[in-house]
Protein backbone atom coordinates (compact mmCIF):
# COMPACT_ATOMS: atom_id res chain seq x y z
CA UNK A 1 0.00 0.00 0.00
CA UNK A 2 1.29 3.44 -0.86
CA UNK A 3 -0.59 5.18 1.92
CA UNK A 4 0.46 5.44 5.54
CA UNK A 5 -1.88 5.62 8.52
CA UNK A 6 -0.72 9.16 9.32
CA UNK A 7 -1.26 10.28 5.70
CA UNK A 8 -4.75 8.77 5.70
CA UNK A 9 -5.60 10.35 9.07
CA UNK A 10 -4.47 13.78 7.81
CA UNK A 11 -6.57 13.36 4.65
CA UNK A 12 -9.63 12.18 6.62
CA UNK A 13 -9.27 15.21 8.89
CA UNK A 14 -9.28 17.41 5.76
CA UNK A 15 -12.40 15.58 4.54
CA UNK A 16 -14.15 16.17 7.86
CA UNK A 17 -13.27 19.89 7.78
CA UNK A 18 -14.18 20.35 4.10
CA UNK A 19 -17.37 18.34 3.66
CA UNK A 20 -19.84 20.82 5.15
CA UNK A 21 -23.44 21.26 4.09
CA UNK A 22 -25.36 24.54 4.14
CA UNK A 23 -28.34 22.70 5.60
CA UNK A 24 -29.42 19.15 6.33
CA UNK A 25 -33.08 18.43 5.69
CA UNK A 26 -35.07 15.32 4.87
CA UNK A 27 -34.57 16.18 1.19
CA UNK A 28 -30.80 16.44 1.70
CA UNK A 29 -30.76 13.03 3.39
CA UNK A 30 -32.73 11.53 0.50
CA UNK A 31 -30.36 13.04 -2.06
CA UNK A 32 -27.31 11.74 -0.18
CA UNK A 33 -28.76 8.25 0.20
CA UNK A 34 -29.83 8.00 -3.42
CA UNK A 35 -26.41 9.29 -4.60
CA UNK A 36 -24.74 6.51 -2.64
CA UNK A 37 -27.18 3.95 -4.05
CA UNK A 38 -26.48 5.14 -7.62
CA UNK A 39 -22.68 5.04 -7.09
CA UNK A 40 -22.89 1.48 -5.80
CA UNK A 41 -25.20 0.33 -8.59
CA UNK A 42 -22.80 1.80 -11.16
CA UNK A 43 -19.95 -0.19 -9.55
CA UNK A 44 -22.08 -3.31 -9.20
CA UNK A 45 -21.51 -3.52 -5.44
CA UNK A 46 -24.13 -4.11 -2.76
CA UNK A 47 -24.21 -2.08 0.44
CA UNK A 48 -26.59 -1.17 3.20
CA UNK A 49 -27.02 2.62 3.46
CA UNK A 50 -28.23 4.69 6.40
CA UNK A 51 -28.53 8.46 6.73
CA UNK A 52 -29.51 9.93 10.11
CA UNK A 53 -30.14 13.33 11.60
CA UNK A 54 -29.73 13.16 15.35
CA UNK A 55 -31.36 9.89 16.38
CA UNK A 56 -33.82 9.89 13.45
CA UNK A 57 -33.26 7.64 10.44
CA UNK A 58 -34.12 9.66 7.33
CA UNK A 59 -32.87 7.18 4.72
CA UNK A 60 -32.26 3.44 4.90
CA UNK A 61 -31.75 1.04 2.02
CA UNK A 62 -30.38 -2.49 1.95
CA UNK A 63 -29.37 -3.36 -1.60
CA UNK A 64 -29.97 -6.82 -3.02
CA UNK A 65 -27.01 -8.96 -1.99
CA UNK A 66 -26.68 -7.55 1.52
CA UNK A 67 -27.70 -9.35 4.71
CA UNK A 68 -28.98 -8.32 8.14
CA UNK A 69 -25.32 -8.46 9.22
CA UNK A 70 -24.64 -5.38 7.06
CA UNK A 71 -27.35 -3.47 8.90
CA UNK A 72 -25.74 -4.42 12.20
CA UNK A 73 -22.35 -3.21 10.96
CA UNK A 74 -24.06 0.07 9.98
CA UNK A 75 -25.43 0.41 13.52
CA UNK A 76 -22.09 -0.32 15.16
CA UNK A 77 -20.11 2.04 12.90
CA UNK A 78 -22.73 4.77 13.30
CA UNK A 79 -22.51 4.47 17.09
CA UNK A 80 -18.80 5.33 16.88
CA UNK A 81 -19.46 8.50 14.87
CA UNK A 82 -22.30 9.55 17.16
CA UNK A 83 -19.94 9.11 20.12
CA UNK A 84 -16.87 10.96 18.80
CA UNK A 85 -18.13 13.04 15.81
CA UNK A 86 -15.30 11.68 13.65
CA UNK A 87 -15.32 9.10 10.89
CA UNK A 88 -15.34 5.45 11.94
CA UNK A 89 -12.39 4.85 9.60
CA UNK A 90 -10.32 7.54 11.34
CA UNK A 91 -11.20 5.96 14.69
CA UNK A 92 -10.03 2.56 13.49
CA UNK A 93 -6.82 3.90 11.96
CA UNK A 94 -6.06 5.82 15.16
CA UNK A 95 -6.56 2.65 17.18
CA UNK A 96 -4.33 0.72 14.77
CA UNK A 97 -1.61 3.38 14.94
CA UNK A 98 -1.76 3.58 18.75
CA UNK A 99 -2.16 -0.20 19.22
CA UNK A 100 -5.37 0.23 21.21
CA UNK A 101 -9.11 -0.36 20.82
CA UNK A 102 -12.35 1.51 21.31
CA UNK A 103 -12.95 -0.67 24.37
CA UNK A 104 -9.69 0.56 25.89
CA UNK A 105 -10.15 4.19 24.80
CA UNK A 106 -13.85 4.68 25.55
CA UNK A 107 -14.92 1.73 27.68
CA UNK A 108 -17.56 0.60 25.16
CA UNK A 109 -18.18 -2.89 23.81
CA UNK A 110 -17.41 -4.00 20.26
CA UNK A 111 -20.82 -5.65 20.05
CA UNK A 112 -22.19 -2.07 19.84
CA UNK A 113 -19.23 -0.09 18.41
CA UNK A 114 -17.15 -0.86 15.32
CA UNK A 115 -14.18 1.27 14.30
CA UNK A 116 -14.27 0.19 10.66
CA UNK A 117 -14.59 2.49 7.68
CA UNK A 118 -17.93 3.51 6.26
CA UNK A 119 -19.51 5.94 8.72
CA UNK A 120 -18.96 9.68 8.46
CA UNK A 121 -20.26 12.71 10.38
CA UNK A 122 -22.70 15.01 8.59
CA UNK A 123 -21.75 18.59 9.41
CA UNK A 124 -23.60 21.82 8.71
CA UNK A 125 -21.67 25.08 8.34
CA UNK A 126 -21.82 27.09 11.55
CA UNK A 127 -23.63 24.29 13.41
CA UNK A 128 -21.39 21.22 13.59
CA UNK A 129 -22.24 17.53 13.55
CA UNK A 130 -25.98 17.02 13.02
CA UNK A 131 -26.08 13.46 11.71
CA UNK A 132 -24.28 10.45 10.34
CA UNK A 133 -24.09 8.70 6.97
CA UNK A 134 -23.03 5.05 6.96
CA UNK A 135 -22.52 2.25 4.45
CA UNK A 136 -21.54 -1.39 4.89
CA UNK A 137 -20.91 -4.04 2.29
CA UNK A 138 -17.48 -3.60 0.69
CA UNK A 139 -13.98 -3.41 2.23
CA UNK A 140 -13.82 -0.66 4.85
CA UNK A 141 -11.58 1.72 2.86
CA UNK A 142 -14.05 1.44 -0.04
CA UNK A 143 -17.06 1.95 2.29
CA UNK A 144 -15.39 5.16 3.49
CA UNK A 145 -14.56 6.27 -0.05
CA UNK A 146 -18.13 5.80 -1.28
CA UNK A 147 -19.49 8.00 1.51
CA UNK A 148 -16.85 10.68 0.89
CA UNK A 149 -17.50 10.66 -2.87
CA UNK A 150 -21.25 11.14 -2.40
CA UNK A 151 -20.79 13.85 0.24
CA UNK A 152 -18.22 15.67 -1.91
CA UNK A 153 -20.67 15.78 -4.82
CA UNK A 154 -23.41 17.07 -2.52
CA UNK A 155 -21.10 19.74 -1.06
CA UNK A 156 -19.68 20.80 -4.43
CA UNK A 157 -16.13 19.74 -3.45
CA UNK A 158 -13.79 18.27 -6.07
CA UNK A 159 -13.21 14.69 -4.98
CA UNK A 160 -9.58 14.67 -6.18
CA UNK A 161 -8.73 17.40 -3.64
CA UNK A 162 -9.82 15.30 -0.64
CA UNK A 163 -9.87 11.61 -1.68
CA UNK A 164 -7.60 9.06 -0.06
CA UNK A 165 -4.71 7.97 -2.29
Amino acid sequence: MSHSIDQDLARISLQEQTLLLNEFTEATAWELGTRIKALCEARNVAVTIEVRRGKETLFFYAMQGTTPNNADWVRRKRNVVELIHKSSYAAGLTNQRDNTSIEQRMGVQTCDYATHGGSFPIRVKGVGCVGVVTVSGVPQRDDHGIVVEALAALCGVALKTIALD
